[in-house]
């Protein structure tokens, strides 16, 4: 299984990106999904999860800015992040927990990262 996450890139403070990220491969389900991001320096954090079945999860730092959403179809996850701050400035990663088949357990992927620069 590949996770493919696009979308970062260099963005004022105040200003919006669009993260999305797609599992493709030997995918019979997926449970969670989610983002994960580390600053230089700091450990990875959980920014935000969503169930195959839409329950969402945020940390408490982008509640109110940051919206996590799926498509179960075409097994693809977006974080769409409003109210840029430069804290936010991390490498984001892609994560979901894939079953490769109908009796098999679910597995922990990652994608590679994107990058997110916030400037002030």
């Amino acid at each position: 299984v590949q996770l493919q996450a696009s979308g970062g890139g260099l963005v004022q403070a105040g200003g919006s990106l669009r993260l999305s990220c797609a599992a493709s491969g030997s995918i019979f389900s997926i449970a969670n999904m989610g983002w994960y991001r580390q600053a230089p320096g700091k450990q990875r954090e959980l920014v935000a999860a969503i169930t195959s079945d839409g329950i969402t999860n945020y940390a408490d730092s982008v509640k109110g800015r940051f919206t996590i959403s799926r498509d179960n179809a075409k097994n693809t996850v977006s974080l769409q992040m409003n109210s840029l701050k430069p804290e936010d400035t991390a490498v984001y990663y892609c994560n979901a927990y894939v079953k490769h088949t109908a009796y098999g357990d679910y597995m922990d992927y990652w994608g590679k990262g994107t990058l997110v620069t916030v400037s002030s």
